[in-house]
């Protein structure tokens, strides 16, 4: 499995362009605008895509779901069903906060914690981590021992919890209870901002640390 990371958006959103070395088939994760970027950089790695994987219904990372669906007639799929809401108003949103004009949209799937999602030849696996969101999903593939978190965790901080049902305690026991049990070797891809690993923010993060919890 490769991938790419492609900046989008006013808030430097890091969508995520991942693909199967086998079959040369790929995702975008978290497309929430700036589509020309991301179809150059499926074209400039001869990437096709077959799907859109959504980690929460945030307007900088679903805002260009919709309209890229049209363009390329792939089904998507995420989040958990808890973000329609969220996905529901992404028209109001995106207007609020002056992004160009968005669509709501309907998963072809909606996902669920335990879940697996395909990539070519690739599984990932489902982890559902409210707290952001009440609907954020998780994406992690075991064996390239990587994750896409979305705002779920941050090199040094983790996620706001201060959107409409979004909810601190729950984030904590997203990232401490369900990321961290999966190795500290996991190197993740934030919805914003540098790479890191589990074990380093288990270390490091002032608000998830082990050394905060006893």
């Amino acid at each position: 499995m490769k991938a790419v990371i492609i900046p989008v958006t006013p808030f430097a959103q890091n969508c995520s362009l991942i693909w199967c070395e086998e079959t040369m088939k790929g995702a975008v994760v978290d497309p929430g605008g700036d589509l020309d970027q991301i179809l150059k950089a499926a074209e400039d790695q001869s990437v096709e895509i077959e799907k859109i994987l959504i980690t929460h219904g945030h307007l900088d990372h679903a805002g260009g779901t919709q309209e890229l669906h049209e363009k390329l007639g792939v089904p998507i799929e995420g989040p958990h069903i808890e973000d329609k809401f969220w996905i529901d108003q992404l028209p109001v949103q995106c207007a609020k906060y002056g992004f160009p004009t968005s669509y709501a949209f309907t998963p072809d799937r909606w996902l669920e914690d335990d879940d697996k999602v395909t990539v070519g030849n690739q599984t990932f696996d489902v982890v559902h981590c409210p707290g952001h969101t009440p609907g954020h999903v998780v994406f992690i593939h075991p064996k390239a021992r990587i994750a896409i978190v979305g705002d779920v965790l941050f090199q040094g901080s983790i996620g706001r919890t201060d959107f409409p049902r979004g909810n601190h305690e729950d984030l904590i026991h997203s990232i401490r209870e369900k990321l961290w049990p999966l190795g500290d070797d996991i190197a993740f891809v934030p919805g914003h901002g540098d790479m890191s690993t589990f074990g380093r923010e288990r270390q490091t993060n002032p608000f998830v640390a082990d050394m905060n919890f006893g």
